[in-house]
């Protein structure tokens, strides 16, 4: 079923949105779905041969209209400029999609400092300098921002320190973002997506072998899809979540209610290296 079985297809005529890392994954699938329904779309990431790939391509297949602009979210003045581009094209900004991630499994003895300082700044440090450089635009429009974040954190996952730590983080931002911004007509809310098969970070994150055992404990049996993200973001950025701020939506199936473990434990900690080794050689 898709986003337009479920909402009509001008929910969202006129709107603008700007969306961090929407060229590729999650991110892709929540554009595509803002511009099924009748929005425009700004997307960013660093690499512009890509974006515009991707650009074209969504262009192809939705009839909206898309710009690429590169940026860093690391960066504020590259954020600044791509900001000032968005409202150079369409003259506002109705929705801002936090999207910008990095993450990959590492024990955290074998963790670099500049390792869990690069994926902290990235999802983290982005979220704060988009969010902050987009603010006085919806202000004026009185607009929306959905942050995504992840269910990772929610009980201790082996190996995800980093993005656990960023994304903890992204939650209390969205609340505190709420309580500051809401009378100023803002909603702040957040995406927490569970496993999402259709990724590239599904398929890095998952460690081979373990995917039966893992879906066994998800109360729904079935890893989740791109699509099921669209719908929660379509709802999200319409007026039918106009009454809704500082919410934490989780689509993840219920995994989170019913956690395992996916890597061997104690041994992966106790011999992070051994399992990290063995990870590598099967992948």
């Amino acid at each position: 079923m898709t986003t337009t079985d479920i909402f009509k297809t001008d929910i969202l005529k006129g709107k603008v949105a700007f969306v961090t890392g929407g060229g590729s994954g999650i991110c892709r699938g929540m554009t595509e779905a803002l511009l099924t329904h009748g929005a425009s779309a700004v997307i960013t990431s660093r690499s512009l041969e890509r974006l515009e790939k991707a650009a074209e391509e969504m262009r192809k297949a939705t009839g909206g209209e898309v710009l690429a602009v590169a940026a860093d979210v690391r960066k504020p003045d590259e954020v600044e400029k791509a900001v000032k581009k968005a409202i150079e094209k369409f003259g506002k900004i109705d929705i801002l999609i936090n999207g910008a991630a990095g993450n990959f499994l590492a024990p955290a003895e074998l963790l670099s400092y500049n390792a869990f300082r690069t994926v902290v700044e990235i999802d983290l440090l982005g979220t704060f300098n988009v969010s902050k450089a987009c603010f006085p635009y919806l202000k004026k429009s009185k607009g929306s921002i959905i942050n995504v974040s992840t269910t990772l954190h929610y009980t201790a996952t082996l190996f995800q320190v980093h993005v656990s730590a960023a994304k903890a983080g992204i939650d209390s931002m969205t609340r505190l973002f709420a309580v500051e911004w809401g009378p100023h007509g803002i909603r702040v809310n957040c995406l927490a997506p569970g496993p999402i098969a259709d990724t590239e970070g599904f398929s890095r994150l998952l460690p081979p072998g373990g995917s039966n055992e893992y879906l066994q404990a998800i109360p729904l049996q079935r890893f989740g899809k791109i699509k099921d993200i669209e719908h929660a973001t379509v709802f999200l950025a319409s007026e039918a979540a106009s009454y809704m701020t500082g919410h934490i939506m989780v689509v993840d199936g219920g995994e989170c209610l019913k956690k395992v473990a996916l890597l061997p434990y104690p041994a992966s900690v106790l011999n992070p290296k051994e399992i990290m080794d063995k990870l590598r050689a099967k992948l």
